[in-house]
């Protein structure tokens, strides 16, 4: 009976998962940002402006896009202080930053991986060419 209990808590755990139900907050591990991807080319217009802002080195029109990123969410890959730095994604209507950014990792106009949030770091998918 514990086994069946275990196996039934085990499977809705994994749908959660594998459906995106999971919140950073949940006790269930979510998918890495390594195992979502989203191709350059079905980023919003913003986003593609500001990738190929990164990969001309700027200019960035927020003062704080470029700064380090700290990965306190651990949703990226693990990797020493100051290698992941932020660049905002403008976001139609907002008044202030929104909530869209570019996380890159790596020299700045060369970077080594960069990825996507739509919603203030909370998911993260990996940009691919």
């Amino acid at each position: 009976m514990v086994s069946k209990i275990k196996f039934a808590l085990t499977s809705i755990l994994m749908a959660v998962v594998l459906t995106g139900q999971a919140s950073a907050k949940s006790p269930v591990e979510a998918p890495t940002a390594a195992s979502a991807v989203i191709r350059l080319g079905d980023l919003p217009r913003q986003g593609q402006d500001t990738y190929a802002r990164i990969r001309q080195g700027g200019p960035f029109p927020y003062d704080k896009d470029g700064s380090v990123f700290f990965n306190r969410e651990r949703l990226l890959p693990k990797a020493e202080r100051g290698y992941w730095r932020e660049y905002t994604v403008r976001t139609p209507g907002s008044r202030d930053r929104g909530a869209r950014r570019i996380v890159c990792g790596g020299p700045p106009r060369t970077p080594d991986a960069c990825y996507y949030t739509a919603d203030h770091y909370a998911s993260f998918r990996k940009i691919v060419e």
